[in-house]
């Protein structure tokens, strides 16, 4: 009875240190998983950059001049922030227009004054770009 009692007791003890070990390592599992990096850099060339989308137009392709200028322009060209000329306000538009389209368009894929280039949308293409000024023009004559 004796030999039973020791060996039940080496086994319940055994348990006791497998448990204690698991438990340990899950507590410095889910530590290290909170210390962990938000997220991870992907340099173009590495493998994850090929699982990378496509930073430009939409899945359909361009965007629109509506588009762009609903998601990057209207911001300042709803509320002339900086001195941005608002969309249908045809005074602002007139003297701007007068120059050209071409140099609207070289402004606002340049930039100028305070709108940096591309107002910011890095994402659009200057076809875009240009459809979104042909937008705010035909808006403001």
């Amino acid at each position: 009875m004796k030999v039973v009692f020791n060996f039940v007791a080496a086994l319940a003890v055994a348990a006791g240190a497998a448990v204690a070990v698991a438990q340990t390592q899950s507590v410095d599992e889910e530590i290290a998983e909170r210390l962990a990096p938000a997220g991870k850099t992907c340099m173009q060339g590495d493998e994850c950059a090929a699982a990378a989308p496509a930073a430009s137009a939409s899945a359909g392709g361009t965007r629109s001049g509506s588009d762009v200028y609903g998601a990057h322009c209207a911001a300042c060209h709803m509320t002339g922030a900086a001195g941005a000329p608002k969309y249908e306000d045809v005074a602002a538009w007139a003297p701007r227009i007068a120059k050209g389209m071409d140099t609207l368009y070289t402004n606002a894929i340049s930039g100028i004054g305070a709108m940096p280039a591309k107002g910011l949308c890095m994402t659009c293409s200057d076809d875009e770009i240009k459809a979104a000024v042909d937008y705010m023009v035909e808006g403001s004559k």
